[in-house]
């Protein structure tokens, strides 16, 4: 299962509106990730969620990924798949599934503190050698559009201080302006999904289909495909296969 399809299709839903001054705060946020790359001799990725793009900008790191060491360039997808497959595979599920679980917060929160909060993740990374290196990852959601959709995000990946490379993923929460973190306590997701959806979407699981889970809890087909609907798009993905694979990823089946 690709979990960058998970958060791919809810993230390029948003209902993004026009803004005369998009053009002047995206251009000031590039600024912002080319300084990171040359500062931090960091990757710096950013992606604009509007129009399915992202720029990105390789420092130092680049070369030593045996990456593109181009000092910018632009890709039509807000998925850097160059970069991601140089990422354990292990690593790169909970990675996203740390995301999913911070789009999420940040969609609860008032657009004015969003800005405060992002991702620190420890990741193993292939160096140009062919052997995992520690990676130290941050992820930032910079812009939201007028409306309160989530508009840019940036990535920076760096090299770590740690000289050897953890056995497993490690992921927080951080709110920059208070210093407290948020473990990714994955039993804190529960209220992502309603009672009612976790019920249906046990059933699911045990092959029943839309008619016999609405005999079995007394409610028409069309209150459980709606249902069915609304697991689809809390947990960003396309089938009911996939709701449940996520569902179990996140303990909340």
């Amino acid at each position: 299962m690709n979990i960058v399809s998970t958060l791919n299709e809810k993230l390029l839903k948003q209902p993004f509106e026009e803004d005369l001054l998009q053009p002047a705060l995206l251009a000031k946020h590039q600024e912002t990730a080319c300084k990171y790359a040359e500062t931090e001799n960091s990757i710096a990725v950013l992606s604009d969620l509007r129009s399915n793009k992202s720029y990105i900008y390789n420092g130092g790191l680049a070369a030593g990924l045996g990456l593109s060491t181009e000092e910018s360039k632009e890709i039509n997808s807000i998925w850097e798949e160059e970069i991601f497959s140089k990422i354990h595979p292990d690593d790169l599920t909970e990675k996203h599934l740390l995301e999913l679980r911070f789009f999420h917060l940040l969609k609860k929160l008032p657009v004015s503190e969003r800005s405060d909060y992002h991702i620190i993740s420890k990741i193993r990374m292939l160096d140009r050698s062919g052997q995992y290196i520690p990676i130290h990852h941050r992820t930032f959601y910079v812009c939201s559009s007028p409306r309160g959709n989530l508009w840019l995000a940036l990535c920076l990946y760096n090299y770590s201080y740690e000289k050897s490379a953890h056995e497993t993923y490690e992921g927080i929460i951080v709110n920059s302006s208070t210093g407290d973190i948020i473990q990714p306590d994955k039993q804190k997701c529960n209220d992502i999904l309603s009672g009612r959806e976790k019920e249906i979407l046990r059933l699911i699981e045990e092959g029943k289909i839309s008619k016999e889970i609405g005999d079995l809890l007394s409610i028409s087909i069309n209150t459980v495909n709606r249902h069915r609907q609304n697991i689809l798009e809390k947990l960003h993905v396309k089938n009911s296969f996939e709701a449940c694979r996520i569902a179990k990823l996140m303990n909340l089946l």
